[in-house]
C-alpha cells in the first residue's frame, strides 16, 4: 500500500532536504525514523526539495509499504523516533497512482523578511534580514513581470537539475505586517515547478528594487537576458518556508498544516 505523509522541519540544522552521505538531511532523519517504527527499510519521494536552512510547514511525501497501521500510528510512531525540530503532522493511504512530486499542480513557498536596523536574535535562522528601508510599490510592480510562463534562467542556480528553465508563475503576494510587527514582510510564491535557488534569487532581485538599487522594469531586463550574471545575489535561505504543494480535490489531501502565529 501507499502512504503520503505530511511534515514539517526547521531546516537550519540540516543540508537541505535530499539524503547526502553525511546523513544529517531530513530525508535522512525521516527514513531512519520510519525504519526504526517499521523495523524495515523505507524510501520516500517528497513534493520539492529544499536547501539547506530552508524550512516547510507542509512538505509531502510518498513512501510504499506492506506494513499494516493506523494513520495516526504513522504519525505517532514516526514522530518518538524524529529530532525534535522534525515532526509528521498527518499521514493518509493513497492510491498507488498517486506521486508526491508528479501528482502536484503547483507549489508554494513564502519569504518572511525583517526590515530593521538590528539583525534578528531570537528569529535568528527563521528570517531574512535587511537594515535599510523597502519599497512595497516598487517590488510589487518589479514581480508582476514575473508572472506567467518564461524562461528562469537567469534565477537558475549552476548546479540546477531540471530540464527546462521554463516555468509558470502564478501568484506573487508581497505584504507589510501593520502595527507593532510592521518591520516584518510576507513574500508568498506559487508556481507549477521552481528551479534550484530560483526564489531566492528573485528575492534577491526584489530586495535591490525595494532598498532602491535598480527600478521596478529592471526586474523584466533580468528575466529577458536569461543568464545568471544579470540578476542579484543569492538571498539568504533563513526566511524560507516551503508551504507545500497543491493538489486536486480528488486526493482528499489536507491544503495546508495550521498557521504558525510565530510565522508573520
Amino acid at each position: 500500500m501507499r502512504i503520503a505523509l505530511g511534515i514539517s522541519y526547521s531546516g537550519s540544522a540540516y543540508e537541505g532536504w535530499q539524503s547526502q552521505l553525511s546523513g544529517n538531511t531530513v530525508q535522512d532523519k525521516l527514513e531512519l525514523a520510519l525504519a526504526k517504527f517499521a523495523a524495515r527499510p523505507v524510501r520516500v519521494n517528497c513534493a520539492g526539495r529544499t536547501d539547506a536552512g530552508v524550512h516547510a510547514l507542509m512538505q509531502v511525501v510518498h513512501f510504499d509499504t506492506d506494513l499494516h497501521r493506523e494513520t495516526q500510528s504513522w504519525v505517532r510512531g514516526t514522530n518518538a523516533f524524529l529530532p525534535r525540530d522534525i515532526a509528521v503532522q498527518w499521514a493518509q493511504p493513497v492510491p498507488d497512482s498517486f506521486h508526491a512530486r508528479g501528482s502536484a499542480v503547483s507549489r508554494r513557498y513564502a519569504y518572511v523578511l525583517l526590515e530593521s536596523p538590528v539583525r534578528p536574535s531570537v528569529e535568528a535562522g527563521r528570517v531574512g534580514w535587511v537594515y535599510r528601508p523597502l519599497d512595497g510599490p516598487a517590488m510589487r510592480q518589479a514581480a508582476q513581470h514575473l508572472i506567467g510562463e518564461h524562461d528562469f534562467s537567469s534565477f537558475r542556480a549552476a548546479q540546477c537539475q531540471a530540464r527546462s528553465p521554463v516555468k509558470t508563475f502564478q501568484r506573487i503576494e508581497i505584504s507589510q505586517r501593520a502595527g507593532n510587527h510592521s518591520g516584518y514582510w510576507r513574500f508568498e510564491f506559487e508556481a507549477n515547478a521552481f528551479l534550484h535557488h530560483m526564489i531566492r534569487n528573485v528575492m534577491g532581485c526584489l530586495v535591490a528594487i525595494g532598498q532602491g538599487d535598480h527600478p521596478a522594469d529592471w526586474l523584466a531586463q533580468v528575466l529577458a537576458a536569461r543568464r545568471r550574471d544579470a540578476a542579484a545575489p543569492t538571498f539568504s535561505p533563513d526566511g524560507l518556508y516551503f508551504l507545500g504543494p497543491v493538489y486536486e480535490d480528488h486526493h482528499g489531501l489536507p491544503a495546508r498544516t495550521p498557521t504558525y502565529d510565530w510565522l508573520p
